[in-house]
């Protein structure tokens, strides 16, 4: 199954589930969104519950948080990463601390659907990687699917939470494929995964980069050094065990994502295992990341700019030296 079919399968099975899931955004009803992961759905749920909105990011997260203070668990996709600016005091001031505010007595099951990362030519204001700005924030639970079972696993998962789940979507993995379990299918939020079991040192990759850590697994495997590449999937809450045990197994350790390094994810990974498995380090800890600059728009500027399993495997190689 390809990735945006099964996103599209589950928000189809969990409004057809409960009749308070509703989805709002820029295009998701007639248009199907940018992507077409919400076509079919306006005539499918009719449109009470598949609303198309005005060109303002502020107004639709504000609209979802209003909906689900008053009982209803609004789905709400920003088509782009790059553009959750506009709506940042929604989703940090109001979003996020509504029921810590309150005491508790107001629940707000918002999930928030958005495209991040490079490599379509989209130019730098469509092809940001932000996770990190929602990760800094408490009250906010974060997840970045790497594969089609994952992506409608956890977004299941995340329409059912009582609490606010931002779902971060790599456009460069709508139309990759792979297996996803028949049936009801979950994935817990909060649970990371081994993709390929190894003992000379632990790769910590996200989303897109999940599948080029396990490229880079494979050119490495031929040096006969055995990579572990580990996928959080879930950013916040982070299965800490699993990274620190997989660490303490291999000694090493190698971070991958598409984001830009100072402050990003891997900062956090590599002062959780300074904190935690800093004796079973071997060798110091490496971030493999994009340049700090804008995304290239030029093509060979924007591939040359990515990381990739090249990239990947010459870090690795480097701490086993």
């Amino acid at each position: 199954m390809r990735y945006v079919k099964a996103i599209a399968d589950a928000i189809t099975e969990e409004m057809a589930r409960d009749e308070r899931v509703i989805l709002l955004g820029e295009d998701v009803g007639a248009p199907g969104g940018t992507f077409g992961a919400t076509k079919g759905l306006l005539q499918q749920f009719g449109g009470e519950r598949v609303r198309d909105t005005p060109i303002s990011e502020t107004a639709i997260v504000g609209a979802a948080i209003g909906a689900a203070a008053n009982g209803l668990r609004p789905i709400v996709e920003i088509m782009f990463m790059d553009f959750i600016g506009t709506c940042w005091d929604q989703v940090v001031n109001q979003m996020a601390k509504m029921h810590y505010m309150f005491g508790g007595q107001v629940r707000l099951p918002v999930v928030l659907r958005t495209h991040t990362g490079a490599g379509l030519n989209a130019g730098p204001q469509h092809s940001g990687s932000l996770e990190a700005w929602a990760v800094h924030v408490p009250g906010l639970k974060v997840v970045m699917p790497s594969t089609p079972a994952d992506v409608k696993g956890l977004l299941k998962s995340a329409i059912r939470d009582d609490n606010p789940v931002i779902v971060v979507e790599n456009k460069t993995l709508y139309a990759t494929k792979g297996e996803v379990p028949a049936g009801e299918h979950l994935v817990p939020i909060g649970r990371a995964e081994v993709r390929r079991e190894g003992k000379d040192v632990t790769v910590v990759a996200l989303s897109r980069m999940v599948h080029e850590a396990l490229k880079a697994a494979d050119l490495l495997s031929k040096d006969g050094i055995s990579a572990e590449v580990l996928d959080p999937r879930t950013l916040s809450p982070l299965d800490r065990d699993a990274l620190l045990g997989s660490v303490a197994k291999t000694g090493r350790l190698v971070i991958a994502h598409e984001a830009w390094g100072p402050c990003g994810f891997g900062a956090e990974i590599a002062a959780i295992a300074a904190e935690g498995a800093f004796r079973s380090l071997k060798a110091p800890v490496r971030r493999v990341t994009p340049p700090f600059t804008p995304v290239p728009f030029s093509p060979p500027m924007e591939k040359r700019w990515l990381p990739d399993a090249g990239k990947i495997a010459a870090a690795v190689r480097e701490v086993c030296a």
